[in-house]
């Protein structure tokens, strides 16, 4: 396998070489885990960055924002320093090479898309697991190592070639972000970017819909930074999902030589009353999928359409989807009675499916505990409010249901780190919009707390539904504590 040298690696991402050329031995890494000769690449350094990274003898160090005598403290101790314009254009080229090197011959799938990304991932590696593949992923329960603005994943392909001893990686199943971006500044084209650098078989969409408030703020910046998926694809599927108006419209995107699986209803692959139907024929019986709430079925179909794109044989499939176990926060049930269920759900349209699929369960009350998005500005915070807000207010008008609605508000003060504190402004629009709706509710800054009072309060027939991303997250430990 031949090496890198810094004048080659320098030209391909843009930037401004500090020192020698010379041939790089290592592979693209992170200062904390950096070994002899790796190439680090971080966003930023000063000179104590520098420091470590010499004192680790890295290879090469590529950065967008040098600071103080990061640039002097380089050349004196003879550190090789690459400063870009751009940071993603040397994390898609690390992740271009990483493949090229320790998975020339794999499979490659994208999946990217504003909702149901993480699952779709998880749910066609397992799939592919159950077939006896070897498969690596980036996904995981927390969504970490999607945003591929870091050399994790191409790091993790490198350990996972050498932890399997040099095996041969038949398939690698890789979520893609669909924005990306530095406080306000959208990183464009992410996916594009980052989708060509994979040079994936199979591209897959889950959905359009509006996530990053501040990076884009219309379904039409969305779309434009979704579609990049597509736009990369060179040859191969497109997997897209019919449900969803704004993916039907990429097809009108695909290269000539890329061929189209559509999934949901009105294509061949969709799910009816006794389950998911394929051409006409039933595949999976419904009584025995792993969920069978709205959106986990649209993940499932987006996963099937996957697999039957890669020529995945039929049984294999079933297997795989009998067998299944979500990721941790995706509509997880941590308790029989009351039933307790946790879900990730971040954005509007997450909180509206995971609120209506909760329904569909409850016997008794619900009760919503929903952990406000902390350090992420009104805007996201508004348009989750009203997502709460408005699936509740039409649920309590609609006479068919007759259960009752409890609302409570955390800004788990007790869990999240600094960068993810709620701020005034952000929980007063979270109580000004409930307000408006006319939603009682109750508020309480810390996390235990208002577990401990739902626990309290509610019913053993009732249900219990906890949503929200980093506020929510150490939920089930504390529940099992509670419990």
């Amino acid at each position: 396998m031949n090496h890198l040298e810094t004048y080659y690696l320098a030209r391909e991402i843009k930037g401004e070489l500090i020192g020698d050329n010379k041939i790089l031995k290592g592979v693209f890494n992170l200062l904390s885990d950096a070994k002899e000769g790796d190439i680090v690449i971080r966003h930023w350094v000063d000179e104590n960055g520098i420091k470590i990274a010499a004192q680790k003898k890295v290879g090469c160090f590529i950065t967008q924002n040098s600071r103080g005598k990061a640039r002097e403290t380089a050349l004196k101790r003879g550190l090789n320093l690459i400063i870009v314009d751009k940071i993603e254009l040397a994390n898609a080229f690390a992740l271009k090479w990483t493949i090229e090197k320790f998975a020339p011959d794999s499979k490659k799938v994208a999946i990217t898309g504003t909702n149901g990304k993480s699952t779709t991932t998880h749910l066609i590696y397992h799939i592919l697991k159950e077939g006896g593949y070897s498969v690596f992923t980036n996904t995981d329960s927390k969504s970490e190592f999607n945003t591929l603005i870091d050399p994790m994943v191409a790091k993790n392909i490198s350990n996972f070639y050498q932890e399997h001893q040099g095996a041969k990686i038949e398939y690698l199943v890789i979520e893609v972000s669909e924005v990306q971006g530095w406080f306000d500044k959208v990183m464009k084209d992410h996916a594009l970017l980052m989708t060509r650098a994979i040079n994936p078989q199979v591209v897959v969409i889950t959905n359009v819909a509006l996530d990053h408030i501040g990076l884009v703020n219309s379904l039409d910046e969305a779309f434009e930074e979704i579609s990049g998926g597509i736009k990369a694809l060179d040859k191969g599927v497109a997997v897209l999902n019919h449900e969803d108006e704004m993916v039907v419209r990429m097809q009108q995107l695909l290269n000539f030589s890329v061929e189209s699986f559509f999934f949901g209803e009105g294509s061949e692959l969709e799910f009816q009353d006794s389950g998911i139907f394929y051409r006409g024929e039933l595949l999976l019986e419904k009584s025995r999928l792993p969920f069978t709430s709205p959106h986990f079925i649209q993940n499932t179909l987006a996963a099937i359409s996957t697999c039957i794109s890669l020529n995945i044989p039929l049984e294999i499939i079933k297997k795989g989807l009998y067998t299944y176990k979500p990721l941790k926060r995706r509509f997880s049930i941590l308790n029989s009675s009351p039933i307790i269920i946790d879900d990730f759900a971040h954005n509007p349209d997450g909180i509206k499916a995971t609120i209506k699929s909760a329904v569909e369960i409850t016997s008794g009350n619900l009760w919503v505990l929903c952990a406000i998005r902390g350090s992420r500005g009104k805007d996201i915070n508004l348009i989750n409010a009203r997502a709460l807000a408005e699936t509740i207010s039409l649920l309590k008008n609609n006479k068919k249901q007759e259960m009752e609605f409890e609302i409570y508000l955390t800004s788990s003060n007790d869990v999240v780190d600094h960068l993810n504190q709620v701020e005034y402004e952000e929980k007063e629009i979270f109580f000004q919009t409930l307000n408006d709706h006319d939603l009682n509710f109750k508020f309480f800054e810390n996390l235990e707390e208002s577990l401990n009072e739902i626990l309290r309060a509610a019913h053993k027939d009732d249900t219990i539904l906890l949503m929200g991303a980093q506020g929510m997250d150490p939920a089930s430990e504390i529940l099992d504590k509670l419990l």
